[in-house]
């Protein structure tokens, strides 16, 4: 075939729609027994989208934004998951997923020029090109803690969630980890649990969604407007609009006229109106300091138990520095008397035992299930676990020893004709994704156009600018704050993993405009050629 497309969630399905329209031959591979990607997997209770369902759409069909009705201001699971089949089935992208099929290596043959994909199930496939959609977050990390098989109770990974759901209702249950999935899973379980303990190692800032059903009129006014936001919103950092840009420094104004506007701002709900309130909240750690001692103040009035609000409002990372996450009661539940939280900075987790969970000071915790809301290995996980190789001797694993190395977090050098969607050193993850996915596939898809008109039938990344990206990424990410938490942005959740800040920083809207220059150039630091190939 022409592409052969690794993933079946968003990215995967918009790659199909997108080379298809061109007279493309492609097929997608998906690991799970459906559509979906992310939101396939991850099924754990409370799963719900941080970004407006009004934003985190596919822009690339008008009748589609206008006729899918979203019932509440911030989609759950099960509602994206629903319309993510709704647009496999409206524009017959069923026909080039086959399911149930992991791909377990991708080795480069450079004397065909075909990239040879091999299936867990034996099976080979053939593809001029090779387009990895296979997921930033869609590594589960599940920690490797001593006597874990040993544990007669039933655990369970965020990630890996069973498909028929968890009743938790009488149980005594432990969560571990406070990042995003514990934030909105910790208040529904709590509701069900007879006891639910919750191990946090690092607190995390948590902004309220104010979440809601659909108001009529903000979607019909946002339907009316949709191309002129999609436009707008791809001139934003975040590829988001809507939000009024900041002009003023956080220390141009008096405490009280800062305080107002974050209270604002609370009042609003959302994470990307709450940073963009000041010009300069994630490169100016003085300014910074304000918004998140706001925050950590709203911490300590939520919680009744000083000691456990404390222990929540975080101090070792600047706001915003983190995946910043949004929750309904998530503060309030600890006020709850059937709700406890365990500190494992100061007194780490031990092992699993037969009942529970015992920490290094001796304390012991009987449970009766166990959920990991410990993450993923982001951004390089999904790729690293392929053996992706060449026929002239680059190794992916190898070359990314030291960290991932990509130009435009598009491609690799030494790696011809594989392209990667949203890959580390591209601003995926700090983005609405969906413009992302978007923006690269569109990018891709021009590129193997521009190569076929010109009749070029390989395309890689010079080495130097390969390194010259991978330089510029971390000079943009060391001028901000985001160095500063040790997050999965830096891959620090992963033990051994290399410790390099993988996203853009620099703003969806820098990205694309760099990324249209280097297309109009002739695409400017990238080696093409014409092979002949030899059948």
């Amino acid at each position: 075939m022409d592409v052969a497309i690794v993933g079946g969630g968003l990215a995967g399905l918009y790659s199909i729609h997108r080379l298809r329209g061109m007279g493309l031959k492609v097929r997608a591979y998906e690991a799970g027994s459906g559509v979906g990607g992310t939101w396939f997997w991850n099924r754990y209770p409370g799963a719900r989208c941080d970004v407006e369902s009004l934003e985190y759409s596919y822009s690339f069909s008008n009748e589609l934004q206008q006729e899918w009705k979203w019932p509440e201001r911030y989609g759950t699971q099960p509602e994206i998951l629903k319309y993510i089949n709704h647009v496999a089935d409206r524009f017959d992208l069923r026909r080039d997923v086959q399911l149930n099929t992991r791909i377990v290596s991708a080795h480069f043959d450079s004397k065909a020029g075909e990239w040879i994909l091999k299936t867990d199930g034996g099976e080979e496939i053939r593809a001029r090109y090779c387009v990895m959609a296979a997921g930033n977050l869609s590594t589960p990390r599940v920690p490797d803690f001593k006597g874990l098989q040993s544990f007669k109770g039933k655990w369970y990974h965020s990630g890996l969630w069973p498909h028929e759901g968890v009743d938790f209702t009488g149980l005594r249950v432990g969560v571990i980890g406070t990042g995003s999935s514990g934030v909105q899973m910790i208040p529904i379980i709590a509701q069900q649990a007879k006891h639910l303990t919750v191990f946090q190692r690092t607190a995390n800032f948590s902004l309220p969604a104010r979440n809601g059903p659909m108001e009529p009129e903000r979607e019909r006014s946002h339907k009316a407007e949709y191309p002129a936001r999609r436009a707008a919103a791809a001139d934003t950092p975040f590829a988001i609009a809507g939000h009024a840009k900041p002009t003023k420094s956080a220390l141009d104004v008096s405490d009280d006229e800062r305080n107002q506007s974050y209270e604002a701002k609370w009042q609003e709900g959302g994470s990307i109106s709450y940073l963009y309130a000041y010009t300069d909240l994630l490169v100016n750690k003085q300014s910074n300091d304000t918004a998140s001692e706001f925050v950590r103040n709203k911490i300590r009035s939520m919680v009744k138990d000083k000691r456990t609000g404390e222990l929540l409002a975080p101090k070792d990372h600047p706001i915003g520095t983190k995946r910043l996450c949004l929750d309904t009661n998530y503060y309030e539940t600890y006020n709850r008397p059937n709700v406890g939280l365990v500190d494992v900075r100061s007194d780490p987790i031990a092992q699993i035992t037969e009942a529970g969970l015992r920490t290094e000071g001796g304390q012991t915790f009987e449970l009766d299930a166990i959920v990991f809301a410990t993450g993923f290995d982001a951004m390089t996980g999904a790729l690293r676990e392929i053996d992706v190789r060449t026929s002239d001797g680059a190794i992916l694993r190898d070359h990314w020893e030291g960290g991932p190395l990509t130009y435009l977090g598009l491609m690799m050098s030494g790696f011809p004709n594989m392209f990667v969607v949203t890959g580390p050193g591209s601003p995926g993850v700090k983005t609405q994704m969906i413009a992302s996915i978007e923006q690269h596939v569109d990018w891709i898809a021009d590129c193997i156009g521009h190569m076929r008109k010109e009749g070029f039938s390989r395309i890689e990344p010079s080495p130097q600018a390969e390194m010259d990206w991978v330089h510029h990424v971390n000079k943009v990410a060391d001028s901000t704050l985001y160095p500063l938490a040790n997050s999965w942005y830096m891959g620090a959740n992963i033990p051994g993993k290399p410790r390099v800040f993988m996203p853009y920083v620099g703003g969806f809207d820098r990205y694309k405009r760099h990324c249209d220059a280097v297309a109009a150039k002739g695409y400017e630091g990238f080696e093409l050629s014409r092979q002949k190939v030899i059948a």
